[in-house]
């Protein structure tokens, strides 16, 4: 039975290795993918999706205009295909996270969506909280903070090193603009933000 899932955590946590080991296990059993990721998304290269750890998959891509059942529907047009997956799926819209729910439900494509939870500000992204609202399964994939604690914060550092409190929710980076945290750590990193 086909359903839409969706693995949320923080920055470096291991999402895309995650989603290239599973697609990686299809095809170990004959098994066809179709792997998406966001197009403006570019630091592994264009349409492809890179892992901190050195793997990476070609992969097509969406933009806040595409229609991800349109899409899903014309590549199982082409060719079967056992699951879908989606890396950043944060940049989702709404609108397309009940596209890929249709796709689950009329289509009868597993489609599994990696991304973030919240951004820098502690705020759900608008793809992650339909995403939260739609799945039919939601699985976090946990990295730490340098406490120990379960990191479920992520702080976006200025050049200088400095916390920003502030700024576009969307702001390409790795590892020199994001550092995970715990609530704690994050709230003293940022101050306690308004409610």
């Amino acid at each position: 039975m086909a359903k839409l899932y969706f693995h949320f955590s923080t920055m470096n946590a291991g999402k895309s290795t995650n989603l290239l080991q599973a697609a990686h296990n299809y095809h170990e059993g004959g098994m066809r993918t179709y792997l998406l990721t966001a197009r403006f998304d570019d630091r592994a290269g264009a349409g492809r999706i890179a892992s901190r750890i050195g793997i990476g998959s070609e992969a097509d891509t969406f933009t806040p205009d595409t229609d991800m059942f349109e899409k899903v529907n014309l590549r199982l047009q082409e060719a079967p295909c056992a699951c879908v997956f989606i890396d950043e799926a944060q940049f989702l819209t709404k609108d397309q996270v009940w596209q890929l729910a249709r796709a689950v439900d009329d289509l009868k494509v597993p489609v599994m969506c990696y991304g973030l939870r919240v951004d820098f500000r502690g705020e759900l992204f608008p793809g992650s909280a339909a995403l939260l609202a739609l799945a039919d399964e939601m699985r976090e994939v946990r990295t730490i903070c340098h406490c120990g604690k379960k990191a479920t914060m992520v702080v976006r550092r200025a050049p200088d090193g400095t916390p920003l409190r502030d700024g576009a929710q969307v702001q390409i980076g790795g590892n020199e603009t994001y550092v995970s945290m715990c609530r704690r750590h994050w709230r003293e990193a940022v101050g306690d933000m308004p409610a």
